[in-house]
């Protein structure tokens, strides 16, 4: 549907993405930033609150004062936008963040993660915008996937699409767009490499497959676990070290390299590399290895017709970790590298073809 706006030449965008320990936000009139605050969260105050998404009111306080002494003009606001969370499985696009949304969002119906506080601030700030409507874009739970990739060994687990939907799309419509193409007429496998790590096949213009980072699938990343041999994990759950809590997390922010070496820093680890420590080195040449293994798979996904690889997320900004994929995957097709991910402009320009009409909203 169309989602009728009000626009005039001074109407702004506010864009959220919240993580571990801090929130991004960023303002935009047009395609014009206006005001950008990385607000760092000290961690006794959210040591507070018992599960993630109780920060909502927290954190939606801190931002409002913090657009407040920046004389932002809260009548001018007409979309609040966010990542989307662990919602049910949606197609590709932008919602309305209703009382739906935040309900799956607030009860974690698919999980918990940071990212569910994206839907639920955006909802919370709407009461403080009086022109002003929120919505989530390409939610982590953007579920394209052909049937067949669902199927597992065991008829009680599915397999569950959940990846880095908004980087993925985006940067698969700007490599399409580089080579004066669209991304609908493309077959492309595209690896994001950040916190957690995604590697989706996309055929022509939606992701038929791609690991599920967030639950222990495909390669070990910051944070991330990855696979794991599945009899070895379910001993250890029966090992009686650990409670259920704690795998989970051991498993989805404890894991990768944060397990390894105490930190989720990939830029730390990548200066241990390049100084010449051995075990840094193995264990993040282990990682490109699981990443360049997980493209490889995907190839086969797309019946070995492969348009391009794209490497992109804040870890492409290691061309030592780079190096080492492009060794393993470039005879497989022509690779491109987006280091970074801009989610707040990524959002921006979602709200702006909302804004202006461009951008058929969806109802979760």
């Amino acid at each position: 549907m169309k989602y009728k706006i009000d626009y005039s030449a001074d109407s702004l965008i506010v864009v959220i993405n919240p993580r571990t320990l801090f929130t991004k936000v960023g303002v935009y009139n047009n395609k014009n930033l206006v005001f950008l605050k990385k607000i760092k969260h000290k961690e006794d105050d959210l040591h507070k609150f018992s599960k993630l998404e109780d920060q909502t009111e927290y954190r939606t306080d801190v931002i409002l004062k913090e657009l407040k002494e920046n004389d932002i003009d809260f009548e001018k606001i007409r979309v609040i936008i966010s990542r989307g969370g662990l919602l049910q499985p949606v197609k590709s696009g932008v919602y309305l963040v209703d009382d739906k949304v935040k309900q799956d969002l607030m009860n974690s119906v698919q999980g918990t993660d940071i990212v569910n506080l994206g839907g639920l601030i955006s909802g919370s700030m709407v009461a403080s915008f009086p022109n002003a409507n929120a919505f989530i874009a390409d939610p982590v739970v953007v579920d394209e996937y052909d049937e067949i990739a669902k199927i597992t060994g065991l008829p009680e687990i599915k397999r569950r699409s959940i990846f880095h939907a908004l980087n993925q799309k985006y940067i698969a419509g700007r490599y399409a767009k580089s080579i004066d193409k669209e991304y609908k007429d493309l077959n492309l496998i595209v690896a994001h490499m950040g916190t957690g790590i995604t590697v989706g096949a996309h055929k022509k213009g939606c992701v038929i497959d791609s690991n599920m980072g967030y639950d222990g699938d495909g390669p070990f990343s910051p944070v991330r676990a990855g696979s794991l041999p599945t009899g070895d994990l379910i001993r250890l759950c029966f090992s009686g070290k650990y409670t259920e809590e704690e795998l989970l997390r051991k498993v989805s922010v404890e894991g990768g390299l944060y397990a390894h070496f105490g930190t989720y820093s990939g830029i730390e680890i990548d200066r241990r590399v390049t100084e010449g420590d051995k075990e840094a080195t193995l264990v993040f040449e282990a990682m490109a290895y699981q990443i360049s293994k997980t493209i490889g798979s995907m190839f086969v996904v797309l019946e070995g017709t492969v348009d391009a690889i794209i490497i992109t997320g804040p870890l492409a900004n290691s061309t030592w970790l780079v190096r080492k994929i492009v060794e393993k995957v470039e005879k497989i097709a022509p690779v491109s590298i987006y280091p970074g991910s801009d989610d707040i402009k990524t959002l921006a320009l979602k709200g702006l073809a909302v804004l202006h009409g461009d951008e058929d909203v969806k109802k979760y």
